[in-house]
């Protein structure tokens, strides 16, 4: 959609790049796939991390944070926007660990959005947050190439899985909870940065438990800083190699990221076709297709009055 931002992936790959595109030096992100301290601070320094989740589309707004408590007069000293537009909230979660941190070097761009924002309320640096060209553009390079989505066509609804970015950092002594979907940042208690990684654990356990034990549908990405640097310094040739390695698959999976597949797929199915056509055995191609499609269509119908039969 010409102007708008589109959904972008929970990837390390895809924020690192992001980041990097930005302007911003020395970070990386790594997905956490334990959630425990010890896990996390393998990964330090650790900068924050962004959450993701299903979003409770129909869940009723409270004067109080479900947990924490609000800070309405931090959003006046430290960065926090409130968001204003729709699939922009991945980005606008990184930058509120970016923009939050004066010990990153962010580049002259965010750096200039942070100052001349500086003095907005929340709700007008959102606006500024999702009128920014330069972000959006580099937000939406990387979004996955469709010819078939459109996004932001219809209001989600309570049937719909909806997923939302948030961000955890410490900043001046205080475990922050920023959410641009709530009016003010959330506290969570002191913690200086040495904390973080293990006061951070209990926060996203408490919400992960207002879930079903069946919902196991979160991602956890950790902002650290480029582990090579720390490597090069201690001359760990091994870890400096494994990264780099590892940024190589990144920018190939980032470009596949943007091609649309949809033409490339066309020519393959129509080169099958005319393959069989010509050793004459379309027929038997097609009728084996109809045939598959027939048997698994008649095992749906067999688990489904399987289930009535479970009901009644």
């Amino acid at each position: 959609m010409s102007g708008g931002w589109n959904t972008i992936e929970s990837d390390a790959g895809v924020f690192t790049y992001l980041v990097e595109n930005l302007g911003v030096k020395n970070v990386q992100f790594e997905e956490m796939i334990s959630l425990d301290a010890y896990s996390l601070k393998q990964q330090s320094p650790v900068y924050g991390v962004i959450f993701l989740f299903k979003y409770p589309v129909g869940e009723k707004k409270t004067d109080e944070a479900v947990d924490g408590q609000y800070d309405f007069e931090a959003s006046e000293n430290i960065f926090f926007a409130n968001q204003t537009i729709q699939n922009a909230c991945a980005t606008q979660a990184i930058l509120s660990v970016l923009l939050n941190r004066g010990d990153l070097q962010v580049g002259d761009s965010l750096r200039d959005f942070r100052e001349f924002t500086q003095a907005f309320p929340a709700e007008l640096r959102g606006e500024a947050l999702s009128n920014s060209e330069l972000i959006r553009d580099v937000h939406n390079s990387f979004a996955r190439s469709s010819p078939f989505i459109d996004e932001g066509t219809r209001a989600a609804t309570e049937d719909d899985d909806v997923y939302h970015f948030i961000a955890y950092t410490p900043v001046n002594g205080v475990l922050y909870e920023l959410d641009g979907l709530q009016p003010s940042p959330i506290s969570h208690g002191s913690c200086s940065d040495s904390e973080f990684c293990d006061k951070i654990i209990p926060v996203l356990q408490r919400r992960i438990n207002r879930y079903p034990a069946t919902e196991i549908r979160f991602n956890l990405l950790a902002m650290i800083q480029d582990p090579r640097i720390r490597a090069s310094e201690i001359g760990d040739v091994e870890t400096v190699t494994r990264e780099d390695d590892k940024r190589k698959m990144w920018t190939w999976e980032n470009e596949l990221r943007r091609h649309n597949f949809v033409g490339f797929t066309h020519e393959v199915l129509k080169n099958v076709v005319a393959s069989n056509l010509k050793e004459g055995k379309y027929d038997e191609w097609l009728n084996g297709a109809k045939e598959k499609a027939k048997q698994r269509m008649e095992e749906r119908i067999k688990k489904g009055k399987k289930g009535e039969d479970i009901d009644e």
